[in-house]
């Protein structure tokens, strides 16, 4: 559950009307910049999320194990997670760790594509034959090290590719750094994650088969992580806090950008001091899902509906706890989630479906390269509270 955990640490190490809306998400003009102008107070201001409405239909995906950060392929049924099974190695607070299995999201059926090791996050190729994922199962000798702490991320964390039944394994990765949070281009051609060395986390790419490797991130503050590919696969989108802040601030700010894939044309999406964490681009190249905090002092988390545009983000679920991890199936009507059914914090965590059949996330890209701001006017870091 490692890109659940990543982003859960940066909250735990500090404590941690949709009608409306939908009508306007078939088309955008592609000239309009909603925040065009505007300091960044006004932008935050402008960005304030809608809070009040009813949560779409939501079923849990049953017969299952506990899982979390699951995805789609592209038959819009299946989804790949990390999931919670005894024979996975211990984690450092010596609770069971996660492997890679699949299921469909009927839960009529699932299988475990990786069998030894602790494994984090992972991604269904196009083709619907192939998979990628994360496993320290080649370093066990290595320590455990802690997927929810950014200080200890496990080092020694490959990547590796495999048929979706998970045979014919293919290590894409070779060092002792700790790699993860990877995801595939739509084409099929280049894959996208994150590396941390020597505590600095920064975004890479490389082809499938793992030549080419190339670095895309490298700034001295943040860091990048939760790297997706819009549609088009000439940009990806993902998350970044800054590492002054981390542990600092309650919860920690994340911020939702894009790049080109030769690491040109930084853009910012989100201009507020919230945790805009675990964002998750929808196949029109508009819209995205991701996560806040609505309540800190409950631990109230939920999951929005966000706009490159700029229009305000939408609350979509309305669960009295933890909601996160959500994704989008690529024919754009359902998102998957992740929501705690346990009594504790984050416990009994779930795969649950929504229909997004009434938000009208369509499927013809309406990208604008226009949105967001580049990365050049990059505000300096607000002192921590």
């Amino acid at each position: 559950m490692k890109r659940l955990l990543h982003h859960v640490s940066a909250i735990s190490v500090t404590a941690f009307a949709l009608a409306s809306c939908a009508g306007d998400m078939g088309g955008a003009d592609k000239g309009f910049d909603p925040l065009a102008g505007m300091s960044i107070e006004q932008r935050a201001a402008a960005m304030a999320p809608i809070t009040s409405g009813a949560e779409p239909s939501v079923y849990m995906i049953p017969n299952i194990p506990e899982a979390a950060e699951a995805y789609y392929g592209p038959d819009s049924r299946t989804l790949i997670a990390q999931t919670r099974d005894p024979d996975a190695v211990k984690t450092s607070m010596g609770t069971n760790g996660a492997l890679t299995y699949l299921f469909y999201d009927d839960g009529s059926k699932f299988w475990r594509a990786n069998d030894k090791g602790q494994d984090a996050c992972s991604y269904i190729f196009p083709d619907g034959k192939h998979i990628v994922y994360t496993s320290t199962k080649d370093h066990m000798d290595f320590p455990v090290g802690n997927w929810s702490d950014q200080n200890e991320y496990p080092q020694g964390s490959e990547l590796y590719m495999a048929d979706l039944d998970g045979s014919n394994v293919k290590r894409l990765t070779n060092n002792s750094n700790y790699e993860a949070e990877v995801s595939v281009s739509h084409d099929g051609k280049q894959v996208v994650f994150g590396r941390q060395i020597n505590g600095k986390m920064d975004l890479w790419i490389m082809n499938v088969d793992g030549t080419n490797e190339r670095q895309l991130t490298n700034t001295p503050d943040w860091q990048e992580g939760a790297p997706f590919f819009m549609p088009g696969d000439d940009r990806i989108m993902f998350r970044a806090w800054r590492n002054s802040e981390y542990g600092k601030i309650r919860p920690t700010p994340m911020t939702v950008f894009t790049i080109k894939t030769d690491g040109t044309d930084w853009r910012r999406y989100t201009f507020d001091r919230d945790m805009n964490w675990a964002p998750f681009p929808a196949p029109d190249g508009r819209h995205y899902v991701f996560v806040r905090v609505t309540d800190v002092e409950k631990n109230d988390w939920d999951v929005y509906l966000g706009d490159l545009a700029g229009t305000p983000p939408v609350r979509l679920t309305f669960h009295a706890g933890f909601d996160g991890l959500p994704s989008i199936s690529p024919d754009g009507t359902k998102i998957a989630f992740a929501r705690s059914t346990g009594k504790g914090f984050m416990s009994g965590l779930k795969t649950f479906i929504m229909d997004a059949k009434a938000l009208g996330i369509g499927t013809k890209n309406l990208f604008n390269p226009d949105w967001g701001m580049p990365m050049e006017h990059d505000p300096k870091p607000m002192a921590a509270n």
